[in-house]
Formats: structure tokens, sequence, C-alpha cells
């Protein structure tokens, strides 16, 4: 996993989030790493912000073995999938059916940095299936925990204060 920063042509930043299986962010060469882009919540702000500018961040945290960080900065280009895979043959093909990226985010590393562990928490990893009670809010076969707001796409509740504020007015 990494956080990714962006901004657009007019230096208004994003920051998000990005996982996948071990090795989804791939070393290509000594100057390159690229990762690969799937349909997500529909906004691709980090898509658009580098067709509108190139330069992104990225932070990778090690926060169960090292407490280590790695900054990268770079130049980021949009590549189709079915050329990334033409120029780079080793590339892996996801194995869930259907899911391919829409498209690579290619970076020319222009810096990387160390982030040192001092304030670094160490985050323990819990089993798959623990039967520790999380009030997580997405788990239907608990339905103490059940709460729909976070699959709902309007976690804050957003809808009703929206419509409250037009509807006092």
């Amino acid at each position: 996993m990494f956080f990714l920063a962006t901004a657009d042509g007019h230096g208004n930043c994003d920051s998000t989030f990005r996982a996948g299986p071990p090795g989804f962010l791939r070393v290509l060469d000594e100057t390159t790493l690229a990762y690969p882009e799937y349909r997500g919540n529909g906004v691709m702000a980090s898509l658009g912000n580098i067709r509108e500018n190139p330069h992104v961040g990225l932070l990778l945290i090690d926060f169960t073995e090292d407490r280590i960080g790695l900054h990268i900065n770079g130049r980021a280009q949009l590549v189709a999938d079915e050329t990334m895979h033409q120029k780079h043959l080793g590339l892996p093909v996801d194995p869930a059916p259907g899911r391919r990226p829409q498209a690579w985010v290619e970076i020319e590393v222009e810096e990387a940095y160390i982030h040192c562990s001092k304030h670094i928490p160490r985050l323990v990893k819990t089993p798959p299936h623990s039967h520790t009670h999380q009030q997580n809010g997405t788990d239907p076969d608990n339905e103490q925990a059940w709460d729909s707001r976070p699959k709902s796409g309007d976690y804050f509740n957003a809808a009703a204060t929206s419509q409250h504020r037009h509807t006092s007015h």
C-alpha cells in the first residue's frame, strides 16, 4: 500500500490511498515504477490531476516490521494496459475474473528518501477472520455492528446535511 499525492494544473492538491496484492507497485528499472489503476469510486481525481500536472508524491510506510517510510517524488504518465504489457512482458495479470487495470501509472523517480521510524506507530496484523468485536459498520453478519453508511458513499451524512440546508432557508 502507499499514499499518493497529486495536484491539478492550478496546484489544488489531492491525497489518496492505493493498495493491492504484494508487488502491485512494480519496479520496472532503476528509475521507473508503475502501478495499475482499477475502477474505483468514479471520481478519478488522481488520474485527472496527473493528466494536468505530472508531478506526484508517493509515501510507502512499513507499519508492521521495520516502521520505516519511503518518500518518492517523480513525474507520472498514464499508459494503457495493453501498451504496458507489451513494453514489460513480465507484468502479472490479475487473477480475479474480469478485473483488469483501466490504465497503469508509470512514474519516473526524481528523488527518493527515507522517513525515519521515530513517529511511525507499530501496527499489529490481525487474522483475517478474527473474532474480535469490531464496530466497523460493514459486517452484515453482525447485526449489532451493521451500519450502511461506510458502503453507501455518504459516510458523513452529507446528503441529509445538504438537504437540511436547502429546506431551512
